[in-house]
């Protein structure tokens, strides 16, 4: 089971951390909820553990944006707060279980193991495509949208550099491994997304690459 915890609190996240690599789980830990959806698109995880008190940025908005763009990764979320009320607010954003601290650790696995058999996949919305990260399928509402096996390893390149401008070298490099084909091809591939993505989901910066907006 892989978890991402995303708690600022330094001794309850090494406390939290080194008790569920204990018990076998692997941990990756964020003290800030910032880089949470860029974690979210390179690296696959069971569940999230989300404390509601953070630095920078309320867990109830992480949370209500990562259900928005289609993420769909279990959230146990953390918070000292105990009222049906506050409950009802983490519900109604997309959680998916609550803990009141303080609790017991071997709670917190309990409840981890079993978000985790629910085996749900993480989704990213498009437009009007909900992109299936984990099956590798792309639908327009319950239509399947076929891609080439190239178009879907550009495709979630550009999603896990979702913003920046991804180069065509890079692009070469992980599509076609390295094997001696032409930048033209890329383009090529582009254009086969474009086809089926919004319009201007996909920018060209010349000479640089493309960007994912």
């Amino acid at each position: 089971m892989r978890v991402l915890l995303i708690e600022d609190d330094t001794l309850l996240g090494q406390s939290l951390k080194d008790y569920l690599e204990l018990k076998g789980v692997e941990v990756k830990w964020l003290t800030d909820g910032g880089d949470v959806e860029v974690v979210l698109l390179s690296e696959s995880f069971d569940v999230i553990i989300l404390d509601l008190i953070l630095p920078h940025q309320r867990g109830e908005e992480i949370l209500r944006k990562l259900r928005a763009d289609g993420i769909d990764v279990p959230v146990l979320v953390l918070t000292a707060k105990r009222s049906l009320a506050d409950k009802e607010v983490c519900f109604d954003y997309g959680a998916d279980d609550f803990l009141s601290k303080p609790f017991h650790r071997k709670e917190l696995l309990l409840r981890l193991r079993a978000l985790a058999r629910r085996g749900r996949r993480r989704f990213v919305q498009l437009g009007d495509l909900r992109v299936d990260l984990d099956g590798e399928v792309v639908y327009r509402g319950d239509r399947e949208v076929k891609l080439s096996k190239k178009a879907w390893l550009l495709l979630s390149l550009l999603l896990r550099h979702r913003g920046e401008v991804v180069s065509k070298e890079r692009i070469l490099s992980y599509v076609w491994g390295g094997s001696p084909v032409g930048e033209e091809i890329v383009r090529v591939y582009i254009k086969e997304l474009r086809k089926i993505l919004p319009p201007g989901a996909i920018e060209t910066y010349k000479g640089r690459g493309y960007r994912l907006r």
